[in-house]
């Protein structure tokens, strides 16, 4: 899970920035495949052969037809995604003959994954696909040696980020704007509270040092990983510090990706409501897709609004914070002329999650050209099904990428050795976090995020 090391200091700024990182190779994959698809709506096609799709069955019977009818676009989707990664991932240093290997076998795992969450007996007790990657992950990955060819074709965020880059195309940039501003509001009084608490508790009561009580606050609070990475940077934590943050959110989005869901049913929460709580009380992006992907297109419209717009836009904003009271108040190191060195502006633009710029630009376009062929328009429908439609198809089949990985690295032994300490600091965040979540997702705002998710489709 903690792979993402690309994303921390190289090339944070410049020309080499924007091929040489995985946020903007997410942005390039994510929207040159929607502007592909375009090309194709309005040349009278579209990218059905590159989105397959695994029909629900009953009997076991029926499945090697299926698999046999949507074996072409199978092939063709591993094609275009091993064609398309492999380029990325050698460009930013990865060697690609073992990308190849590890991606080839990912992929191969992903479409075994998308059959068992295809079963009607493994729907009946919410195991689709997403959540049946996780535990096939976590299963394989701790009771079988993971070969060093094979993790090179595990890369978490980059699957994940080109992964939200594609929701952008099914989420109405208009449906942001009017409620954007509810889910940040809501997003920062949580995050901000989240934060302080794992902070304090992790200082005062247990005696942390404070860039490691930021750092997990951080990964508590904003966005999971990614905010551990680049807090963790900004501040000038230890390495060891920053993966046992990364720790504390697998840990905890694991938990939350079964008990969210759980809650939300037995509670007879809206699609709305529940996506709304997930979204606020979630660690990572990918568990909290796999979470409010057990619910209908409300939900993953309103999840995606207080994740994506309300929270992990805090990424840069906060290191460039936290960066400046870590350089005057917490490091005690000078420079060679004594002076301590300040950070620039420039460090929110360097944290700033990319992908989510990629998020926007992607709602954008799809919206204005909905908007353009007319809203009801048979021209505007074909929009939705040719572009949105595809997106979401290839969305699902990047995060049950993004899934398996999470599995396959996330060792039982290795986050048992971590200490009660930061467990038990982040855990305390973690029922500040839930119960604020609570409050304001099914009571305060309940009539709210009910009225979006049955507006929206994602």
């Amino acid at each position: 899970m903690a792979e993402a090391s690309n994303n921390t200091k190289t090339n944070g700024g410049g020309l080499k920035s924007l091929y040489l990182k995985e946020d903007w190779w997410a942005v390039w994959i994510g929207l040159g495949i929607i502007v592909i698809a375009f090309i194709a709506n309005a040349m009278g096609g579209n990218l059905k052969m590159f989105t397959p799709s695994i029909a629900g069955f009953d009997d076991w019977s029926t499945v090697p037809a299926d698999l046999a009818a949507q074996a072409p676009k199978l092939i063709a989707l591993y094609i275009a995604m091993l064609i398309i990664f492999t380029i990325a991932s050698t460009i930013m240093g990865r060697k690609p003959g073992h990308f190849v290997a590890g991606f080839t076998l990912l992929f191969v795992m992903a479409v075994i994954v998308q059959i068992l969450g295809s079963w009607s007996a493994a729907k009946a007790v919410n195991l689709e696909a997403p959540v049946m990657a996780l535990i096939v992950g976590m299963i394989i990955g701790n009771f079988v040696k993971i070969p060093e060819w094979f993790e090179a074709g595990m890369r978490t965020e980059f699957y994940v980020k080109t992964g939200i880059v594609l929701m952008g195309a099914t989420l109405p940039f208009t449906l942001i704007i009017e409620s954007g501003p509810v889910a940040f509001a809501q997003a920062t009084v949580i995050a901000v509270s989240t934060f302080l608490t794992i902070y304090w508790v992790g200082t005062r009561a247990f005696k942390l040092e404070k860039p490691f009580a930021a750092t997990l606050g951080a990964g508590g609070s904003i966005c999971g990983v990614s905010a551990s990475i680049a807090i963790g940077s900004s501040v000038n934590a230890k390495k060891d510090h920053v993966s046992v943050s990364i720790s504390m959110v697998v840990i905890w989005a694991t938990i939350m990706v079964f008990l969210l869901p759980f809650v939300c049913k037995a509670m007879g929460y809206s699609d709305g409501v529940a996506g709304a709580l997930i979204g606020t009380s979630e660690f990572a992006d990918a568990a909290g897709v796999a979470a409010a992907g057990q619910f209908g297109d409300g939900a993953m419209t309103t999840f995606t609004l207080m994740k994506v717009v309300g929270r992990d836009i805090f990424v840069g904003v906060w290191a460039f914070i936290l960066a400046l009271i870590s350089v005057t108040s917490w490091e005690k190191d000078t420079a060679a002329d004594g002076t301590r060195q300040k950070p620039s502006a420039g460090v929110i633009w360097e944290r700033f999650p990319k992908f989510v710029l990629g998020f926007f630009v992607a709602s954008i376009i799809v919206t204005l050209a909905i908007m353009a062929a007319g809203t009801g328009t048979e021209a505007a429908t074909a929009i939705d099904d040719n572009v949105s439609g595809a997106a979401k198809n290839l969305r699902t089949w990047v995060f049950v990428l993004c899934f398996l990985c999470i599995g396959l690295t996330t060792r039982f032994k290795e986050l048992a050795a971590t200490g009660w300490k930061p467990f038990a600091t982040f855990t305390i965040g973690v029922a500040v976090n839930v119960v604020l979540g609570f409050i304001m997702s099914t009571i305060i705002l309940n009539d709210y995020w009910t009225a979006v998710g049955n507006h929206g489709v994602a």
